[in-house]
């Protein structure tokens, strides 16, 4: 932990204890959510260790809303922050002292996330199984949840196309742009197109 550069592989850290666990960050897209979210979907009762939920933007948040998933992760008492840094940015919220951490965001310096963190940067998938099972799986451990998610990839790891949502797209269309900004972004659309 405390490095980005010093990557081990899972049989390395196995076993290791996890007191939180974050998955947020502008690098952790809608897909891996839903992923955090059908893994947790079976979970009963409350988990071990607490789980902090931080969607990137408010887009993301509502689509995660109206899915279902953020009904997933209040049953499981996950900590849902507003969208955008949280611990991620370091400066927001704050894990406990002295806890040890998994973490899907890009950094993990000492104390970024809490004064004496030890922090693990790990995938959304990695970090969900960590935070219902309180440890860092073993491979073994780890392949018993995620092969499920196979299963269901198209559903769970497609891209929020905001373009293809109704709230968004209404809004969007209240935007009035001049003629000249009309006329640049058709002369881009040419030449993408070409």
């Amino acid at each position: 932990p405390n490095d980005p550069d010093d990557a081990k592989t899972l049989s390395e850290v196995a076993g290791a204890k996890i007191d939180e666990v974050f998955i947020g960050s502008c690098m952790t897209n809608i897909g891996h959510f839903r992923a955090a979210g059908e893994l947790l979907e079976n979970y009963e009762g409350t988990l071990p260790t607490r789980l902090w939920i931080a969607p990137p933007t408010k887009m993301d948040a509502a689509q995660l809303n109206s899915e279902g998933y953020y009904a997933t992760f209040g049953r499981v008492g996950a900590r849902t922050e507003m969208p955008g840094c949280s611990l991620c940015m370091g400066n927001q919220a704050r894990v406990k002292e002295n806890s040890t951490v998994v973490s899907t965001s890009t950094r993990n310096f000492p104390n970024r996330l809490g004064a004496g963190a030890d922090v693990y940067l790990a995938s959304a998938e990695l970090a969900a199984v960590s935070a219902i099972m309180g440890k860092l799986p073993t491979n073994e451990e780890y392949l018993e949840y995620a092969t499920d998610l196979d299963a269901s990839s198209d559903k769970v790891y497609r891209y929020l196309n905001f373009d293809e949502l109704p709230d968004f797209t209404t809004a969007a269309d209240t935007v009035e742009l001049s003629a000249d900004m009309r006329e640049a972004a058709r002369n881009l659309q040419a030449a993408m197109s070409s």
